[in-house]
């Protein structure tokens, strides 16, 4: 499927244990299309329905419920993963703009305004450079 616009077609490089995941996902998905023919219908998609079709949202969704509740991930919600990973890139320093990058936001407002959240310790160490600074 086509990305919602055509600036948010980009390349991410990913890091290995997602490259690893991915082919043993690709590996399990030759499985499930032998299973389903003749009615797969291949449409070259990472995660498609059972069928080879686009996943529906609420396919998605129904899908989602079990493997969180296995997980004990109750009350996360699948557009979450994409907050946490938005997440831990800022809290491990990665530089906002390399962040927006990846997920693709136009501006750097975006990913600063709802992701970035300071936690107290680090709002606690921001003000004791400031202190020092001062001092």
């Amino acid at each position: 499927m086509p990305p919602k616009t055509e600036d948010s077609s980009r390349t991410v490089p990913l890091p290995g244990l997602c490259v690893e995941a991915l082919r043993e996902h690709r590996r399990r998905q030759f499985a499930e299309r032998s299973d389903a023919w003749p009615d797969w219908e291949e449409h070259g998609l990472v995660f498609p329905s059972k069928r080879g079709t686009p996943l529906e949202p609420d396919n998605l969704r129904r899908s989602w419920e079990p493997l969180r509740r296995k997980a004990g991930l109750d009350g996360v919600r699948f557009h979450d993963l994409r907050h946490t990973c938005v997440t831990l890139l800022l809290n491990l320093e990665v530089p906002p703009q390399v962040v927006r990058d990846i997920v693709g936001h136009s501006d750097i407002g975006v990913t600063m305004t709802i992701y970035a959240h300071a936690s107290l310790g680090e709002k606690r160490r921001a003000l004791g450079k400031l202190g020092d600074a001062l001092g």
